[in-house]
């Protein structure tokens, strides 16, 4: 979700002023854009957590498995840059409707269709291939996380359902699976319950985020939650599903009482800004601030669960 930024100039002359401006392109900010680089970190993040917590309950030890972890995350981060990829190649129709996606290299053409496609599918191809260096498992979470968000998703859902929002969190879930299998392929309560807490955190994430750019949505015929049955009811949803998140630490008694507590005021405090929207008549202020505060859970929460496994010398 990154935007360029355009700059003007201190001076032009009667011709420049008269001819249109084009907004300021690099090849850098254009593989940024394609690659959405903001999605690609958000999900490392949770899969090296759950890479990291497969070793501390595994009682294995990193500097045994650095070269297992270079190919998750490189892994992991091609799959999930062939799924961001094509993603902008099917939506290069509707992208040049809305704002944030306007300047996207697929709607100015500063990249042919054809090399997006054909870059989409070899980083898709090779992350998989990397993965299963790892283990089958890890893979096999890779491909159905990729396979959600491109075909489910993006090709499917988004421009439908309302739902489209519930889906798309599958993909976006799988992250915490890829890394804990590529240590341990068999199936524990940790990784299932690292799911579940990023599958329930994107529905706020990203509802907060189809408010404000609800009329942008609009434009675009994408169906999200806020353009179809309104604030007030995409606001009781934000709720609910932050109330969700409660129970889901006191699942994980093994990390310890420290952080449990620190993750139950974590969720306290973002439930207790929900509810507050519930009574503001700023919906988009509101929006911004329910926005701002799950980017900040996601880093927090989960930089804690890898602070409360660390065995401190004192």
């Amino acid at each position: 979700m990154n935007k360029a930024e355009t700059s003007s100039a201190p001076m032009v002359t009667d011709s420049a002023a008269a001819a249109p401006r084009q907004p300021d392109t690099s090849i850098m900010s254009d593989m940024k854009s394609l690659l959405k680089v903001g999605i690609i970190h958000s999900n490392l993040i949770t899969a090296f957590v759950g890479f990291w917590l497969a070793l501390r309950f595994s009682q294995e030890s990193f500097l045994d498995h650095w070269g297992v972890f270079l190919l998750v995350m490189s892994g992991s981060a091609l799959v999930i840059a062939g799924g961001c990829i094509l993603n902008n190649w099917y939506d290069a129709d509707i992208d040049p409707v809305m704002k944030r996606t306007k300047n996207r290299p697929t709607v100015t053409g500063t990249i042919p269709m054809k090399v997006v496609l054909l870059m989409g599918v070899g980083t898709t191809l090779l992350g998989h291939m990397l993965l299963l260096f790892t283990t089958v498992q890890a893979t096999l979470w890779a491909f159905l996380g990729w396979f959600t968000y491109v075909v489910l998703y993006t090709m499917w859902s988004k421009r439908r359902y309302t739902l489209n929002t519930i889906i798309g969190s599958f993909s976006g879930a799988v992250p915490p699976l890829i890394g804990w299998s590529a240590i341990d392929p068999n199936l524990h309560i940790v990784p299932a319950i690292l799911f579940l807490i990023m599958f329930i955190w994107q529905t706020p994430h990203f509802l907060a985020l189809a408010m404000k750019k609800c009329e942008e949505y609009r434009a675009a015929g994408v169906p999200m939650l806020p353009v179809v049955y309104g604030f007030d009811f995409t606001k009781r949803q934000i709720v609910v599903y932050i109330a969700c998140l409660l129970p889901l630490p006191f699942l994980l008694p093994s990390l310890g009482v420290t952080f449990l507590v620190l993750a139950t005021l974590l969720n306290l405090g973002w439930l207790f800004l929900g509810i507050t929207g519930l009574f503001k008549k700023d919906d988009l202020k509101w929006a911004n601030k329910i926005f701002i505060y799950s980017l900040n859970y996601l880093v927090i929460l989960f930089s804690l669960m890898v602070i409360a496994t660390i065995d401190f010398p004192f």
